[in-house]
């Protein structure tokens, strides 16, 4: 399945004035806080493009906010690689790190993580600056998304550790995919890039939270099509692709075929349920300002739905041909080059 598969989105990804400034000086803090330790791990980090992504999913922030979100990005995404299937003891350490990745949003600003390693330094430097002029009600929600995000991942791991990530099927792969994106509080990030925050009674509506739901199984499915020849190669059965093909005795081109009808549908039911927003704005009595937060907010959907997919056209994360240190890595079982989990 090739990277450049394509989706017809109805709406279009602005990409930030900022983006340039904000990648020299993302860059930099990558290298100066020790999540490249090593001159081939620099390289395969900047060709991934991350600050691309951002970019796209963030357009709105300023320059300031966006070298922040910037260097947020970045943690999900290397610590995504820490972990060496071929080496089970490391799922304990992933565990561990994970947890004091959880708790930071919970902890004062500035705590100092009990856990020490550059992943976890990073982040409590960074959740200083996310944070910062958000409310208790919005922090309590991000680190709510965050935390769900972590579980799944340190979950994914334990799966491959003992040897079980290739037996979920299609129903619990579908569950578990929607919480191992990470989309629900990237989404929340969004309000902290423009400044506002969605009305508290409209994200405990069951129509956003569908919404956010099938956004969520969008970007997940794009995600899986896009990264399957690279995951393919690392052996990563945690990928919609593999679990069509396992489960229904497919072929490979038949189960992308799949892939591809599943994600089309998530996404014209996401658009049923945006074009009831209106409506639900009505039911709740909702006044002109609260609209425009409440638009700010599907703007965010979007932006995240088709920055993304925009991103990974292009992504050298994702190239399944690529010849590079990392790539061999891949294939003798190593997800990094770099070890970020100690000190």
């Amino acid at each position: 399945m090739p990277q450049d598969v394509r989706f017809d989105l109805p709406f279009d990804t602005p990409v930030s004035e900022h983006l340039e400034h904000a990648r020299s000086r993302h860059l930099r803090w990558v290298w100066d806080r020790g999540l490249v330790r090593s001159q081939a791990g620099f390289e395969e980090y900047r060709s991934w493009d991350l600050p691309g992504a951002a970019a796209r999913t963030y357009p709105h922030a300023s320059a300031a906010d966006m070298v922040v979100l910037m260097n947020w990005f970045s943690l999900a995404f290397l610590f995504d690689d820490q972990f060496d299937s071929g080496r089970p003891d490391r799922a304990d350490r992933v565990a561990e790190v994970a947890r004091e990745l959880v708790v930071t949003p919970l902890r004062p600003v500035g705590t100092v993580p009990r856990v020490v390693c550059p992943i976890t330094v990073a982040w409590a430097e960074v959740w200083t600056h996310l944070s910062d002029g958000m409310s208790l009600t919005w922090q309590t929600r991000f680190a709510a998304s965050w935390g769900r995000f972590l579980v799944a991942h340190t979950e994914e791991v334990d799966l491959a550790a003992r040897g079980l990530a290739g037996t979920l099927d299609l129903e619990e792969y579908a569950a578990f995919r929607r919480r191992t994106v990470g989309i629900h509080h990237s989404i929340d990030a969004a309000e902290r890039s423009r400044g506002f925050e969605v009305p508290a009674e409209v994200q405990a509506h069951p129509l956003m939270e569908r919404m956010r739901d099938r956004a969520a199984d969008t970007i997940g499915f794009m995600n899986d099509i896009h990264s399957f020849e690279r995951e393919r190669r690392r052996g990563d059965g945690h990928n919609l692709i593999a679990v069509l093909h396992r489960e229904r005795r497919c072929s490979w081109q038949e189960a992308a075929d799949e892939a591809y009808r599943m994600t089309a549908d998530r996404l014209a039911e996401y658009l049923e349920l945006e074009a009831r927003v209106p409506q639900m704005c009505d039911e709740l009595g909702l006044d002109e300002e609260q609209r425009t937060r409440v638009r700010m907010g599907v703007e965010a959907i979007q932006h995240w739905i088709s920055g993304n997919y925009e991103w990974a056209l292009t992504s050298g994360r994702y190239a399944a041909d690529k010849e590079s240190p990392a790539a061999r890595a891949e294939l003798a079982g190593k997800g990094s080059l770099d070890d970020l989990l100690t000190v």
